[in-house]
């Protein structure tokens, strides 16, 4: 086969070729947190009942995004290993395979929107309007999701091909579509009526429309290694399992987070609720730490699941290598803020004296799991280069839920402060136990230069 975008996976030098990779992606998450906390703060100027309301069907509304993430990076890491073994018209058929895999996926969201938004949040209030403001929103972003999973898959199309400059521009142009829009459908301006709720759930859904539509032209219009055939197109089934393999466990992985939050907040309350809000503020400001991890992650997956493919081994362990220190220069920096300077930190947010202290405390303590947690984000990014899913599933539901939470519990006993030590003590069992699976699948995974690979 010919290569073309995809050329520089194989011959650009590693460190070239993972920084303009992950710099792109750590900026477009970026941009994702910044224009989140800017919808949240127009619907809190409209009231607090839809603040109230938006809160309760986060999790439904986390759970597709979930989805089209976990079903995006199941299609990409598939298709990086069939590029990476010059088999071009596989990773075609890979490609328009996960595209129809997603449509069923897409109704499926629609449904679940058209028949359980109401009946879910009944589950949590009786509140009449609440349950009205909170169908209204929920009910668009869900029938109309097809925006933001389409675009989900798409960009993990794009990326393989070592495209991630166009991935970030649609977020760029999705992201500055839902700020404009929404006070604009909110509030009701320039002859537009006010429509509340049900304007930010539109102005939401636009934008990723938006993002959705540049990352399908440039897919359709462009010179690329991959592309969607449908003339004499069979469905395979080793295609749908080998997606699914790394789709589901993904998507596992990414509804932990909610899951872990929710009964770490059953430990903290018994205490205080300053400290259910200092952890809530803690993940606020790790998130900007842990983003520059996550956004190698992606940067890295392609590049690693690609090199697994073409069995080139030296170039994986070393990409694997540079990813390891760079999340590890990041953690270090972030742990360094935690530790010496966290009236820094918590100086964002306005507080009063009781709850600065137990936030300042939860900062310094918390932070000492930052490292570990680097080697164990990039140890699951591996496992997922690998296609296997699953192993990566199981290393974060022991990070999250099977480690931290019953030693929070058990540490409760103790006091809030010995509380805190479950998310270090945790993270380093993690790796403890995860450090010889991952030599073992490396060894195995490039064990015959010439193997074969699903």
């Amino acid at each position: 086969m010919s290569i073309k975008s995809s050329d520089k996976m194989a011959t650009w030098p590693i460190g070239k070729l993972l920084y303009s990779m992950a710099l792109p992606a750590v900026l477009s998450l970026f941009i994702q947190s910044c224009y989140n906390i800017v919808d949240t703060m127009y619907i809190s100027q409209y009231s607090q009942d839809a603040m109230f309301a938006i809160g309760l069907v986060f999790p439904l509304q986390q759970a597709a995004l979930s989805l089209g993430l976990g079903t995006g990076v199941g299609i990409g890491t598939l298709v990086s290993r069939r590029l990476g073994q010059r088999l071009q018209s596989e990773a075609n058929e890979v490609a328009t395979t996960g595209l129809l895999i997603s449509l069923i996926h897409i109704v499926i969201i629609i449904l679940v929107g058209i028949f359980f938004s109401a009946p879910f949040l009944s589950l949590f209030t009786q509140r009449a309007d609440i349950i009205e403001l909170g169908t209204q929103y929920l009910f668009i972003v869900m029938v109309f999701n097809f925006g933001q999973f389409l675009s989900l898959v798409f960009e993990r199309i794009l990326q393989p091909q070592g495209n991630m400059i166009v991935p970030m521009i649609s977020l760029i142009c999705g992201a500055l579509t839902n700020i404009i829009l929404d006070p604009i459908f909110i509030f009701g301006q320039f002859g537009v009526p006010e429509m509340g709720m049900a304007g930010a759930a539109i102005a939401t859904v636009l934008g990723q429309m938006v993002s959705m539509v540049i990352d399908l032209v440039v897919l359709l219009k462009g010179k690329h290694d991959v592309s969607f055939v449908f003339k004499g197109f069979k469905i395979k089934m080793a295609n749908i399992k080998n997606i699914y393999t790394v789709a589901l466990p993904t998507a596992v992985m990414n509804m932990i987070g909610s899951v872990t939050t929710t009964l770490m907040n059953g430990v903290l309350i018994k205490f205080s609720e300053n400290a259910v809000t200092a952890l809530s503020l803690y993940f606020k400001l790790q998130s900007f730490i842990f983003m520059p991890c996550f956004g190698f992650s992606q940067g890295s997956l392609p590049i690693l699941s690609y090199n697994y493919g073409s069995q080139n081994k030296k170039r994986f362990f070393d990409t694997a290598r540079l990813y390891l220190i760079s999340a590890i220069g990041v953690m270090l920096i972030g742990t360094a803020l935690f530790i010496f300077v966290p009236d820094l930190m918590v100086s964002f947010f306005a507080m009063d004296e009781s709850l600065k202290a137990v936030a300042m405390i939860t900062l310094k303590t918390v932070s000492l799991s930052f490292l570990p947690a680097a080697a164990s984000i990039v140890f699951n990014t591996v496992f997922q280069s690998f296609g296997q899913g699953t192993t990566s599933m199981i290393q974060s539901i022991l990070r999250q839920i099977g480690f931290l939470i019953p030693i929070a519990y058990l540490l409760s006993n103790i006091s809030l402060e010995a509380v805190w030590y479950a998310y270090p003590i945790a993270e380093v069992l993690v790796v403890i136990i995860f450090i010889p699976l991952v030599i073992r699948s490396y060894r195995k995974a490039f064990a015959l230069e010439n193997g074969a690979h699903s």
